[in-house]
């Protein structure tokens, strides 16, 4: 096929691509229902998935739906979450979260973003996993992997996490947005890393308008 030329264009391509690529991409976290993801993700920033899933088997089985942190120590979450980073802050989202899902949605975690973005310790990135990965709903978690990959493919010129969002639900279904952001995110990690990018070894490098130029 000839070389893609529109935003749209180059999002279908790369949307096959990594499909072939990754075809068994999925959340890298680990957890059992749509509470567990929730603290997941949050425990998640500025930490790798890795890490987090060493530490959440301890925390999920000291504390394992929202309910348990009614009467939940704070020194005893920040000790077990420690090894994440901003374990802190962390710590006061979790439980904040947890006083929300139980009191104001009967203990069960939301699917629908308006709900889930009133949660402390969710915004739009955490929202969207949820969506997308418990609930199989339209959502895209824009990261840095994404931000960058999507800029580089010339797929947008934003910097804004939503307006990428929604530039990436004008190029492709609804129903594959979730999917591709995945597949972006692994590949940002394994190639298109930040600073020294595999061009040479990209699936997409005859039609990424930034290969070789980065």
């Amino acid at each position: 096929m000839g070389r893609p030329r529109s935003p749209a264009g180059r999002a279908r391509e790369a949307a096959r691509r990594l499909a072939d690529e990754y075809p068994d991409a999925e959340c890298e976290l680990d957890f059992g229902d749509p509470w567990q993801l929730l603290v997941a993700t949050i425990l998640s920033a500025q930490c790798t998935d890795e890490r987090v899933n060493q530490v959440t088997p301890t925390l999920f089985a000291r504390f394992p739906e929202p309910e348990s942190y009614t009467d939940a120590d704070p020194a005893e979450v920040e000790k077990i979450i420690y090894p994440t980073g901003f374990y802190k802050n962390k710590t006061k989202s979790i439980l904040g979260a947890a006083r929300a899902v139980t009191t104001q949605f009967g203990g069960e975690v939301p699917d629908e973003m308006e709900a889930l973005v009133t949660i402390p310790g969710v915004g739009r990135k955490t929202a969207n996993v949820i969506l997308w990965v418990a609930f199989g709903k339209p959502g895209i978690a824009v990261d840095t992997h994404v931000t960058r990959l999507t800029r580089r493919l010339g797929l947008t010129t934003n910097t804004d996490p939503v307006k990428i969002e929604h530039d990436m639900y004008g190029l492709l279904p609804r129903s594959e947005v979730g999917v591709f952001g995945m597949r972006l995110i692994l590949h940002g990690r394994r190639v298109c890393t930040a600073r020294r990018p595999r061009c040479a070894e990209c699936v997409l490098n005859d039609f990424c308008p930034s290969a070789g130029d980065v």
